[in-house]
């Protein structure tokens, strides 16, 4: 009667017998539980790593196109990335502003200069220092010159602080730039201006802003196109690194992207600011290092299979006697994979959780330590989770083999 019974109720309420049972399969013991969550929760840390240094990668490098005012952007078809120094002529800008539905294009110069701290310079200048000398190579800081009388960057500091551009040698600095580079930030609160050396001349930094160093760049100056050809010579002027391309009110994009391409050179691509850094991302990702951590991402995977894997198979032989008993009661070959499934699912968001949390913070100490801005995005979060998922059903599907060779009456 009571087998009838139980078999009723397993058919008209299978998950409520189901669930309950992995749990308590689960919890039977706690040691072994909690070995298991800890090594779940370690390999969902790996595969946040190293998601989080792809990201950190490819986001860090996409920060100046992000800044970008315009609605399309010009560069030089030739360069698959800005990391890349090639120009395009500056005539091409005249004639993108000719085109129907543009109403200003905008040049941004890129180039890469020495830096030297000011509390060296200082020191290197104080008589009591005299045998110190300024570090005047080994940094390097990427200089963006802009022209300040055009809304060329979307940054609000930088537009609230483009007068003081107009001053001969005057920069704005990053304050998320490397240490190396100097504390200017604090420096800065109690002068107008920080005096250092940029390429071996004077230079005054005169504000700050924010948009955060790279794996390939130390940190960020903004200064005027006058400055620019000042240092770098009037010829580099003639070649441009990005046309920042602002659109009449009501102008459709894809329409004035045609016809900027159908009037350009070919030497010329004209993309959208997503096309942009989408273009960037994709070559970063390809690269040795972008290749070298996806594929950390597939160890962390790896890892976590293998140990749910162990767990679980463990689990499966010390309760086989209970397990052949169910299937003597008439529970199926697939009722039983369920409920190992549905230990591995349990564990899986037991390890994904905690996890989780220390990831963040693991993001926190990594932007602490090298300035490079990181934060976890939900797109992140959610891929870690859907491999953490697949993780579970393919070792709870591995350790439950052993289940269908159960035979009851070789159990007892």
């Amino acid at each position: 009667m009571k087998l009838s019974l139980l078999k009723s109720l397993r058919k008209r309420f299978p998950s409520e017998i189901e669930t309950p049972l992995a749990w308590a399969q689960l919890s039977h013991q706690k040691v072994r539980l909690a070995v298991a969550t800890t090594g779940i929760c370690f390999a969902n840390i790996l595969m946040f790593t190293q998601l989080g240094l792809l990201a950190m990668l490819t986001d860090g490098t996409t920060k100046l196109h992000q800044s970008l005012a315009g609605e399309l952007v010009l560069v030089s078809a030739s360069s698959p990335s800005l990391l890349f120094r090639i120009n395009f002529p500056q005539a091409y800008l005249y004639q993108a502003a000719a085109v129907e539905g543009v109403t200003a294009v905008a040049p941004v110069y890129i180039s890469r200069a020495n830096w030297v701290d000011p509390q060296q310079l200082a020191a290197g200048q104080d008589s009591s220092n005299s045998q110190k000398q300024p570090r005047a190579f080994g940094n390097e800081v990427r200089v963006i010159a802009i022209n300040p009388a055009q809304p060329t960057l979307n940054l609000p500091e930088v537009n609230q602080q483009s007068f003081k551009l107009n001053a001969p040698d005057a920069v704005l600095f990053d304050r998320l730039s490397q240490s190396s580079l100097g504390e200017i930030s604090a420096m800065l609160r109690d002068r107008p201006e920080v005096l250092t050396l940029m390429e071996n001349h004077r230079t005054y930094v005169t504000g700050l802003f924010s948009m955060g160093s790279t794996i390939n760049d130390k940190g960020n100056v903004i200064v005027s196109d006058w400055t620019y050809a000042q240092r770098f010579g009037e010829e580099s002027m003639e070649k441009v690194r990005i046309g920042v391309v602002s659109l009449s009110p009501g102008a459709d994009i894809a329409t004035v992207q045609a016809r900027l391409r159908d009037r350009l050179s070919k030497d010329v691509g004209v993309y959208t600011k997503a096309e942009l850094i989408e273009r960037e991302r994709q070559f970063h990702e390809a690269q040795p290092e972008g290749i070298i951590l996806k594929f950390g991402t597939v160890v962390g995977f790896v890892v976590g299979v293998i140990i749910l894997y162990q767990v679980l198979y463990s689990d499966v032989s010390d309760h086989l006697s209970e397990y052949a008993t169910l299937k003597a009661m008439g529970y199926s070959d697939r009722s039983l994979l369920m409920v190992v499934l549905g230990e591995a699912i349990v564990l899986g968001v037991m390890g994904f959780v905690p996890g989780f949390i220390a990831s963040i913070g693991l993001y926190e100490l990594l932007v602490i330590l090298t300035r490079i801005p990181l934060v976890m995005k939900a797109s992140v979060a959610i891929q870690v989770f859907i491999l953490t998922i697949i993780m579970c059903a393919i070792s709870g599907a591995i350790a439950s083999s052993k289940l269908r060779s159960a035979d009851p009456a070789e159990v007892f």
